[in-house]
């Protein structure tokens, strides 16, 4: 019951919210002339049984709801800040998710950005978990990444001048969202490498191809390790933060994502298919890991768009970790199959209906074989642009 209220009280305060970014920015001349936005998402789901490494809880439950405002910064920056709440252990945390500026007119295609984002790694990383096809993420988000990474750092990203997409980046991380409790520790913690390239094909087919890497700096600490550093014997951090962190994790993550769309004419709003895979290896588990020893998670998704207002998806994943034991490694294994079927009467709300199985369950604990979520997403005012 207290939950519930407190998910009351928090759609009240998006709807007011809202409401007061619409009036502030509607008949006034143009709003675009003052150039800042303001919008809120609201993102409720029940779950009849949380899946194994999910980010659900049972029962009525706050997802990824978020408050974000952006605008420009002077001439030559941009800026972005939001604030995120979600339920966890039956209350409701909010945590301040982004809050970053970046350069909007440097020359040669560069663009830098400062503050705390989420990491561009993978093909969903970076985009909110309310924007997802899905309830739930993939395996290998939910796993390597606590699904959905963000932390304090600084990104370079160059656009080449090609005629198809190409985008490198790099990003240099605090770490302390993605690892939480480490053994040890080196400072920047965390750097990242991508690169992003994509084309279309013709006006009814589009791919990108993704390639990422990450080398961590920050060894989780396990068990006994664990236990000392709660007694300060080692780097420990530990927060209630919306990012969970890595539940597996290592020194270097290698991940490939490939996504293809098809839209008749290039019409996306009245049909099109979407189908994504990914792929991603954890391996320099820690200290006492040999080279067998590594974390590797599959996903194969589709989404077909029928009609303008309807969508009807399916994804496989597939996870098989090494659990750290002190100086020895057992082995892990889950196997997860979704389909879910989604109504979309407008752009700015959505209902999900979504049927989870895990099975082949090994090392993994609390294994749903069946589970049931009905999502409902509301957006209000602005939001960001989804990525492709």
């Amino acid at each position: 019951m207290k939950t519930i209220n407190k998910l009351s009280v928090f759609a009240a305060v998006l709807a007011a919210l809202s409401v007061q970014a619409q009036t502030s920015t509607s008949p006034q001349p143009n709003p675009a002339s003052k150039g800042w936005e303001f919008g809120a998402v609201l993102d409720l789901a029940h779950t009849t049984r949380s899946l194994a490494l999910g980010q659900r809880e049972q029962g009525l439950a706050l997802g990824h709801s978020d408050v974000v405002a952006r605008g420009p910064v002077g001439r030559h920056f941009s800026a972005q800040f939001g604030a995120a709440a979600h339920s966890q252990d039956g209350k409701v945390e909010a945590e301040l998710e982004e809050a970053w500026i970046q350069t909007r007119s440097l020359p040669a295609g560069l663009q830098v950005r400062g503050g705390r984002f989420g990491s561009q790694i993978g093909y969903l990383n970076e985009q909110h978990p309310h924007a997802d096809d899905f309830v739930e993420r993939p395996l290998l988000y939910r796993a390597f990444l606590g699904g959905h990474w963000y932390d304090d750092g600084l990104r370079l990203n160059w656009t080449a001048p090609t005629p198809f997409y190409l985008n490198l980046g790099t990003e240099v991380f605090r770490g302390n969202q993605l690892i939480k409790e480490a053994a040890s520790a080196k400072k920047p913690g965390a750097i990242t490498f991508t690169a992003k390239l994509g084309a279309d094909l013709n006006t009814s087919h589009s791919w990108q191809l993704g390639l990422s890497h990450l080398h961590n700096r920050r060894e989780a600490a396990v068990e006994e390790e664990h236990e000392e550093a709660m007694e300060g014997g080692h780097d420990h951090v530990h927060d209630h933060s919306h990012a969970h962190g890595a539940q597996f994790s290592g020194r270097k993550t290698n991940m490939v994502d490939f996504t293809w769309k098809w839209a008749p004419g290039g019409n996306n709003r009245e049909q099109q298919v979407r189908v994504n895979a990914e792929w991603a290896r954890v391996t320099d588990l820690n200290r006492f890991a040999r080279s067998s020893d590594r974390h590797e998670a599959t996903s194969l998704g589709i989404v077909w768009r029928f009609v303008p207002s309807w969508e009807v998806g399916a994804r496989t994943d597939w996870l098989e970790v090494r659990i750290p034991h002190d100086d020895h490694f057992d082995g892990g294994q889950l196997r997860e199959n979704a389909v879910m079927l989604a109504w979309k009467p407008t752009h700015m709300q959505s209902l999900r209906v979504q049927y989870t199985q895990q099975r082949e369950a090994n090392g993994i604990e609390d294994a749903a074989k069946r589970s049931v979520q009905l999502q409902y997403v509301l957006s209000f005012g602005a939001h960001g642009a989804h990525s492709y």
